[in-house]
């Protein structure tokens, strides 16, 4: 094996029950709480404070590969996925490897595709519908496909942040800004 590339053997068992939580997990309700067992009895490192929409899918082959900060928000129909066939570790790697990584208090809106190999910073956000398949700065807001940054903000919109100071806050990138936004 030495230090080739290639993904771990997912046992029969331990898919089966990845896969049978996965789908309890997409429709079950308690966005803060069921849903979170459920992902975390898969393997997946999930913080606190966690809320996941429905119909999210985490890899469900190597949910494990997956970390989530505290505070972060997953809207409904989000896909996350941990590896692709083509892109496998180092098998020296495995141990611990983490592919990708939600930063406490991201929020991620509906329907996003989160690719391997992304990290999200802390406070970003990703819009509703946008492909990340490369890292989000903190504090940032991404949108499209793929996903690209179009503001900062200096606070992160989480469930307490009302959405008209999170709007005041926010400054388009690559412009300058003397005033508050409108």
């Amino acid at each position: 094996m030495g230090d080739s590339r290639q993904l771990p053997r997912d046992g029969l068992i331990r898919g089966l029950r990845n896969r049978v939580l996965q789908s309890l997990a997409r429709s079950m309700p308690g966005r803060a709480s069921l849903r979170i067992a459920l992902h975390r009895w898969r393997g997946v490192t999930l913080g606190s404070n966690v809320r996941i929409g429905r119909d999210v899918i985490i890899d469900d082959a190597y949910p494990h590969w997956v970390s989530i900060g505290n505070g972060v928000q997953i809207g409904i129909g989000v896909l996350i996925l941990a590896h692709v066939h083509g892109l496998p570790p180092k098998t020296s790697e495995w141990e611990g490897y983490v592919s990708v990584r939600i930063d406490d208090e991201a929020n991620i809106g509906p329907r996003v595709v989160i690719l391997p190999n992304v990290t999200i910073g802390k406070g970003a956000v990703v819009t509703a519908g946008s492909v990340v398949s490369r890292a989000v700065p903190p504090l940032t807001v991404v949108q499209g496909n793929p996903a690209r940054p179009i503001a900062r903000s200096d606070i992160p919109l989480n469930w307490d942040t009302p959405y008209k100071l999170f709007l005041s806050r926010m400054r388009p990138v690559g412009r300058k800004h003397s005033g508050p936004a409108r």
